[in-house]
């Protein structure tokens, strides 16, 4: 073995031991983070795709964690059914909404469907043509254990085991090398589902956390931190060691937190309401009119397991969710973004058919995705699922939400979905031809 094939080997046993340090973004020097991500990159490289893999679409997730209910969501206002079973918090029909509780946003009126009445935002969207609802989306034999669950959505995998599916995607896409800003989460934990073998998410909750901290806890480390990284390959260092391949990560890392910095300082084109959820996709949308080399963004919000006092409580996430979704789609576009930029929402399951006796909804099963951009199929796709014919009081999934990802990927990300999700699932028709 050659000294070159030596260093190779190592980076890459320092890979396997030390990913570890990859989703530590907000606790771990950032230099670190990205030392261990770059260790498989052979010296002198460049990072590329592997052919018809297209660099310039991007996929942006939205999780709503917590199970968020679709039936006060996308509402059957048509059933009497739903009334039924939900007499104190069911939305009511368009022509039959009050002050203190607005009738559903009709979408649907032949077959009685409309949205929270606080979806506005979603609903100009949907108007527009340039949003679509996939209804009734799960799996076979639900798990309603929220960790659970999301380990299945992430994974893919009704085991809740192994890598996540857009880590995955990377890892079948990348070529054997990790691409460092492939792909990005907004928050403080890096999802499962952008954990790859290979790939490994960038993860900072703000801007400003993306970036050397050791001077905000005493200011004469700045210098030297300064001589170690921005200097690149010091002079008396072998710049075909390790120690000048993890300076010159360093520097690297240093270049894409400032360029980061920089970018989200900028004024976006559209204001933002003032949600968590909005400020994170303000950072997405300044990120993607910078010109990054992100093919993935993860962003999420909290809050939908309602269990009690559900109408107040649902009402403020239903604006949170369609403010935000709203403002990042009118800015992309402002920016000329929107016929690149996909956006996917998802909760790990619905809730219950019938109410509680706390006025909320227990953990259920199915439930709607949502999607925003120029390429989608418009309107609403798929059945709504029946009121009537129901599993234990849940609702029957129509569509497996594998057969969703297997759209997004081969559709958008023009990527081998049976190689990513392990086996072949039929695809959901759910973007333009």
């Amino acid at each position: 073995m050659n000294d070159h094939d030596y260093n190779t080997y190592s980076r890459r046993l320092f890979l396997q031991q030390g990913l570890t340090l990859a989703s530590m973004a907000t606790t771990a020097p950032l230099f670190i983070q990205r030392s261990a991500l770059g260790m498989m990159r052979p010296l002198g490289s460049m990072l590329t795709s592997q052919p018809g893999v297209p660099e310039d679409r991007v996929l942006v997730v939205v999780q709503l964690g917590g199970g968020n209910d679709g039936l006060n969501t996308v509402v059957p206002y048509g059933s009497d059914d739903y009334y039924r079973a939900r007499p104190a918090i069911a939305i009511p029909a368009p022509d039959r909404g009050q002050a203190q509780q607005p009738g559903a946003l009709k979408l649907d009126d032949s077959n009685g469907i409309g949205l929270h009445p606080n979806l506005a935002g979603f609903k100009d969207l949907y108007d527009q043509g340039v949003a679509s609802i996939v209804q009734g989306v799960g799996y076979p034999n639900p798990n309603r254990s929220h960790f659970t669950s999301m380990d299945i959505w992430h994974t893919g995998d009704h085991s809740a085991k192994g890598y996540g599916w857009i880590g995955k995607y990377f890892d079948c896409t990348c070529n054997g090398t990790p691409v460092p800003e492939g792909a990005v989460a907004i928050g403080r934990n890096a999802p499962l589902a952008m954990q790859g073998g290979i790939q490994k998410p960038v993860t900072f909750e703000t801007e400003e956390l993306f970036r050397w901290l050791g001077e905000d806890v005493q200011a004469s480390l700045d210098k030297p931190y300064a001589h170690i990284n921005r200097g690149g390959v010091l002079a008396d260092v072998d710049p075909d060691s390790q120690l000048g391949f993890l300076m010159r990560t360093a520097l690297d890392a240093q270049v894409s937190s400032e360029r980061i910095r920089a970018a989200v300082a900028r004024t976006p084109l559209v204001g933002y309401p003032g949600s968590r959820l909005a400020q994170q996709l303000r950072i997405v949308s300044s990120m993607i009119r910078d010109g990054m080399n992100t093919r993935v963004y993860y962003v999420s919000m909290g809050g939908f397991d309602t269990h009690a006092g559900q109408v107040g409580r649902h009402a403020n996430l239903m604006t949170q969710f369609g403010g935000a979704i709203n403002a990042f789609y009118k800015n992309l576009k402002a920016q000329g973004d929107s016929g690149r930029v996909l956006t996917m929402a998802f909760s790990e399951f619905g809730r219950r058919v019938q109410q509680n006796a706390s006025g909320g909804t227990d953990h259920g099963t199915a439930a709607p995705m949502y999607f925003i951009g120029d390429m989608v199929r418009p309107g609403l796709l798929g059945d709504h699922p029946s009121l009537s014919d129901l599993d234990r009081g849940d609702l029957k999934f129509n569509v497996d939400f594998r057969e969703v990802y297997t759209a997004v990927l081969e559709d958008w990300m023009k990527a081998p979905a049976a190689q990513v999700l392990g086996k072949q699932y039929r695809k959901a028709n759910i973007l333009k031809a």
